[in-house]
């Protein structure tokens, strides 16, 4: 049988921010990396171990970036990952004795129960608590290519005056990367698709050969594409350009449409951490007192808040089942109509991989589903942008235009009236790092190199996207702001010492135990 005609290159977006306190004995924000853990990233790994083990042909295309991995190996964080799943395996238990009588709930109260005993069992006997590792056993398997991605996921287009600190977060991640996984990385996910001029040049010096742009940084690029969205392009500097397929992107995600929102799936809103008494839900939450989401949810997305109905694994199951199938049968659809064109037209469906378990419970069923099938397909073969490119290798050469996957295409997510004010303190703590570490380029003495590599660390952490983005949809405006303003402060601290040449070791102690990431950073690509 000859190969089939397209080309799908399916890619999952792992990132949280970098969120550790070690000063606080629970603190409210590192659930982000337990919940992610429990609902996303252990599913996958799961998923994906369980089709390579029955010889599934999988290829699938992943970033961790640089931020996660960090906290994923982190051992404070993976000892607290532990503690909070056995609250959690507690509170399923009291839920299952205080719903015996009631069939639905005590049936629903045993799945949690099980689910989150089976994720404790996994992490910590199977995986030995290392994530990181499982994902890189799987890429040396050729199950999986992980991409690397930019040292603390900053919009790069904001810092286009800046290219000294688009280099560092560059060149920075790709250190990162070659820790973790062990090889050179290939793949580079530009946090946020943000793309503007430049960027293709930093790319080439830290030898990426391809990345990833929204729909706009193709369709409007000079000249245009001659194949629209259906074919790489390489940029003036070298590095390939892949361009999001919106329709597929669309099928999935889409908040009016996308196949999350049927009303069969769990309701990721309606959590027994609100609906509990305080009394009830004290022994197992913390911090104690604290209203938050708990991870049982007994509701699925039908009617309103008030009148939502209870969830049913079974059913979920196989509408995500049903849902894969019509996925698949529209990427085949939409590969007949490609055949016809004079080239191997590629499709590139780019997600946030949090969307599959986290925000849509049921989405490692669905993806795990859709592999299943397109592994027997006749109409396209899954792929990845490496070998995708390592295939085709003559491609046209265009400009890609400044663009993003955020609202309206560009930097309005990240750079609005509610957090506009972050951008002058950012701009102006960049620049004084530039200057210091070419003040300092000389630079032998050990407490001084520590003192650069902190300073740098600090302006990296307040660099990350996710602070402007908190802000902006005001998911957590407060922690995002403090979060910018005190990495700023430690920075400009550190900053004034070295310039004096008087440096507090009690002060870059603390800043580093705080900031435990990059420990071997390399402060002077801000050369």
């Amino acid at each position: 049988m000859s190969a089939p005609p397209g080309h799908l290159a399916l890619i999952l977006h792992a990132h949280l921010p970098f969120v550790r306190h070690p000063e606080h004995e629970d603190f409210l924000e590192e659930d982000w990396l337990f919940e992610a853990i429990t609902e996303t990233y252990l599913p996958l790994l799961r998923m994906l171990r369980r089709l390579a083990d029955e010889g599934v042909r999988c290829k699938l295309t992943m970033s961790l970036t640089p931020t996660l991995c960090a906290m994923l190996r982190d051992d404070l964080l993976q000892q607290r990952y532990l503690r909070h799943l056995e609250r959690l395996i507690g509170l399923a238990r009291q839920e299952i004795e205080r719903n015996r009588h009631q069939p639905q709930l005590f049936e629903l109260a045993q799945f949690y129960g099980r689910f989150f005993t089976e994720a404790r069992a996994f992490f910590e006997e199977t995986l030995s608590r290392d994530v990181v590792r499982a994902f890189r056993a799987l890429q040396e398997h050729n199950c999986l290519e992980i991409m690397a991605s930019a040292a603390t996921h900053p919009f790069l287009p904001l810092l286009q005056d800046f290219p000294e600190a688009q280099r560092a977060q560059v060149r920075i991640g790709c250190d990162s990367y070659r820790e973790n996984f062990g090889r050179e990385p290939t793949g580079f996910w530009l946090p946020e698709c943000g793309y503007s001029a430049g960027l293709d040049a930093i790319l080439q010096e830290a030898n990426i050969r391809w990345f990833v742009l929204d729909a706009r940084g193709l369709m409007f690029a000079r000249p245009q594409p001659r194949f629209a969205l259906f074919a790489p392009c390489y940029t003036p500097a070298g590095p390939a350009a892949f361009a999001r397929d919106r329709e597929s992107s669309h099928a999935v995600w889409s908040a009016e449409s996308g196949y999350p929102g049927d009303p069969v799936y769990r309701d990721f809103y309606r959590d027994i951490g609100y609906d509990r008494s305080e009394e009830e839900l004290r022994p197992f939450v913390r911090p104690a007192g604290l209203r938050k989401f708990s991870g049982l949810k007994y509701h699925r997305v039908s009617g309103r808040t008030e009148e939502k109905e209870f969830y049913d694994p079974v059913w979920a199951q196989a509408a995500a089942d049903e849902h894969a199938q019509d996925f698949f049968e529209k990427r085949g659809a939409r590969f007949q109509e490609l055949a016809s064109a004079d080239f191997d037209a590629l499709v590139v469906s780019p997600f946030d991989a949090e969307l599959f378990g986290h925000w849509w419970f049921e989405g490692p069923r669905f993806l795990e589903t859709f592999l299943r099938l397109a592994a027997q397909s006749e109409d396209f073969q899954l792929t990845t942008p490496s070998e995708f490119l390592t295939a085709h290798p003559s491609q046209q050469i265009v400009r890609p235009n400044p663009s993003s996957w955020g609202e309206n295409g560009f930097s309005g997510v990240w750079l609005d009236e509610s957090n506009a004010w972050i951008y002058p303190l950012l701009h102006a703590a960049t620049r004084r790092m530039t200057e210091i570490a070419r003040a300092h380029r000389d630079s032998s003495d050990p407490l001084t190199e520590r003192a650069l590599r902190q300073a740098a660390r600090e302006l990296l952490l307040a660099q990350s996207s996710d602070w402007a983005f908190l802000i902006k949809t005001r998911s957590a405006p407060d922690y995002a702001a403090a979060r910018t303003r005190d990495h700023l402060l430690r920075f400009n601290r550190l900053a004034d010492q070295l310039c004096a040449a008087r440096i507090d070791q009690n002060l870059l102690k603390e800043c580093e135990e705080r900031a435990l990431i990059f420990p071997d950073l390399n402060w002077r690509y801000y050369l």
